[in-house]
């Protein structure tokens, strides 16, 4: 990522003559003096002058090219460092320091992938301040803002003396973690790193602060977002503020935080490396997580997925059971489960397309999630018709009355919300301090729609599970009578737990909870089409053929 930053360019060094080669004064046709003296004629001289002068020159600017070029390397090799992680960090504040060394030169610009370097020159008197700002900028909520910027007061010459003196002001940006890692791994936003010193002097103390801006895509505000400065573990006054040999920690003395709406802006009252701090709040993803859990994810919805779409089709070839109520609804909740898994797989990448296709693609999550719950709770209760009403209820038109209810309903709602108010569905975005690792996928944007379908999934978890409480109470009393319960124990429990109960691990998310929750609601839910496949081939596929169930009409 290029960031080149705005200025006005100061006005550009005269050219120095052309130097006179080395071989004009051999071939320097010179008069014959008529007479003997040791006096040697001032034209001979000056040539002869100009020549070693010239020589001596090319030699200088032979030598400051090599190291030049020597210099560039490392910052090329520092730049594959970073870009291949931070397990060689020691060498990378090395080579920060070959990069401070390059710029104090003054004749040289350093523009890389991860790291940019920049000298502005001005005289000490003329000085009336300097406002710098990255040519690149991004779109947040519809407007413009500037990446970057750092504003520096007329106080920066505060205290310089030397008048008529030319004075150098090197800007180093840095987007990497790996420069300036504490003890504590902390995160800064968005990796990056702004920094600003002058070449004569140190500067501390400003009566004006210099102000640094980052922008930013997240929700922060001053409880988990503060500006900070490095200060190296072993620097000296005349140090390198990257001293190689160093570690150290962010210090906020110098510096007050104040918050725009996508920016966060620094006043420090001196000059250094600069960043922002993110404080990770309690229940918020690390990127590591985040990118674990997806791949869980990913991973049980894939095989989820195969194994729903075998089981349906082992349900199909079954004439027998496809008599049965009861396995008509099982093939209608794999078929949920079925829609539910392949539209959340579609939810990720196609996030990267247009904005009409994820609305597409978000409505068809909601209402495949909406349907199997739906299905759900019709599980729950043909389970409480067969097992505490028995033989003793008639229903008419039974399954179409449970189809309105599991497909129609969720549906028609669905369909309604994305005609009235297309805007509730679209590109949802999982946000981590790293706010680059962030995770984009097509979902609910609207908090109402959210808290909603959370409501709907809390209720039919509550009935579900008081359907559970109340059938294992009566399984219990058989099973002490009779001790032949075993079997339907078994059944039960595995259809009604696989069905629904681990989704009521949702609302514990909080505190101390919240990842393993997270992880282990993760791991039940996206497997439970696996789970439903080995229930069906280990409990149903031993089954004889029972009655049908009178629940039908």
């Amino acid at each position: 990522m290029s960031t080149s930053f705005s200025v006005t360019p100061t006005a550009a060094q005269a050219e120095p003559e052309q130097p006179i080669p080395l071989w004009c004064c051999q071939r320097q046709s010179c008069p014959v003096p008529k007479e003997r003296t040791m006096v040697m004629p001032t034209p001979l001289l000056t040539a002869l002058v100009l020549c070693l002068a010239a020589g001596i020159l090319q030699a200088q600017a032979l030598s400051e090219l090599m190291e030049i070029m020597e210099i560039e390397r490392e910052m090329e090799t520092l730049e594959e460092e970073l870009q291949q992680g931070c397990s060689r960090a020691h060498h990378a504040r090395k080579r920060l320091n070959q990069l401070e060394k390059l710029t104090s030169w003054g004749k040289h610009n350093f523009t890389g992938s991860m790291i940019e370097a920049y000298v502005f020159k001005f005289m000490t008197e003329h000085f009336r301040g300097l406002n710098l700002s990255s040519r690149m900028d991004v779109k947040l909520g519809g407007v413009g803002r500037l990446r970057h910027a750092m504003n520096f007061p007329v106080e920066l010459m505060e205290g310089i003396q030397e008048r008529g003196a030319q004075q150098e002001l090197v800007c180093i940006y840095i987007h990497s973690p790996c420069m300036f890692q504490d003890t504590n791994n902390s995160s800064v936003l968005n990796n990056d790193v702004l920094g600003a010193f002058l070449q004569s002097r140190r500067v501390a103390g400003l009566s004006h602060p210099v102000e640094i801006q980052f922008w930013h895509d997240m929700m922060l505000d001053a409880s988990n977002a503060t500006c900070v400065f490095w200060l190296p573990g072993a620097a000296s006054d005349g140090g390198s503020l990257a001293d190689a040999g160093s570690t150290g920690n962010w210090s906020t003395e110098g510096c007050r935080t104040t918050h725009r709406e996508g920016t966060v802006i620094c006043h420090c009252d001196h000059l250094t490396y600069f960043a922002v701090l993110l404080q990770l709040p309690a229940g918020a993803l690390s990127p590591a997580q985040l990118a674990s859990l997806t791949h869980i994810s990913t991973i049980g919805c894939s095989l989820s997925a195969a194994a729903t779409l075998c089981t349906f089709l082992l349900c199909c070839f079954s004439r027998q059971q496809l008599r049965e109520n009861t396995a008509r609804i099982h093939m209608h909740l794999l078929a949920a489960l079925l829609l539910l898994n392949c539209s959340f797989l579609l939810s990720v990448p196609l996030a990267a397309g247009s904005e009409g296709l994820c609305q597409v693609t978000a409505a068809l999550l909601h209402a495949s999630l909406l349907c199997a719950l739906a299905w759900m709770g019709a599980e729950a209760f043909h389970l409480l018709l067969l097992v505490i009403k028995v033989y003793n209820i008639y229903i008419q038109r039974y399954l179409l009355k449970l189809c309105l209810f599991a497909w129609g309903l969720p549906v028609l709602a669905v369909v309604a919300v994305f005609v009235f108010k297309r805007d509730t569905y679209g590109y949802h975005v999982i946000s981590t301090p790293e706010s680059y690792r962030n995770m984009t996928m097509c979902w609910l944007t609207s908090l109402p729609a959210y808290y909603a379908t959370l409501c709907y999934a809390g209720l039919i978890l509550l009935f579900n599970m008081l359907v559970l409480g109340r059938v294992l109470m009566i399984l219990r009393r058989i099973w002490r009578q009779k001790g032949q319960a075993r079997k339907d124990w078994v059944t039960v429990l595995g259809l009604t737990c696989l069905l629904g109960t681990t989704w009521g691990l949702a609302f514990f998310s909080f505190g101390v909870f919240f990842v393993p929750q997270l992880y282990l609601f993760t791991i039940l839910n996206s497997l439970q089409g696996l789970f439903i496949c080995l229930w069906y081939i280990t409990v149903h596929s031993r089954s004889k053929p029972g009655s049908v169930s009178n629940t039908s009409g």
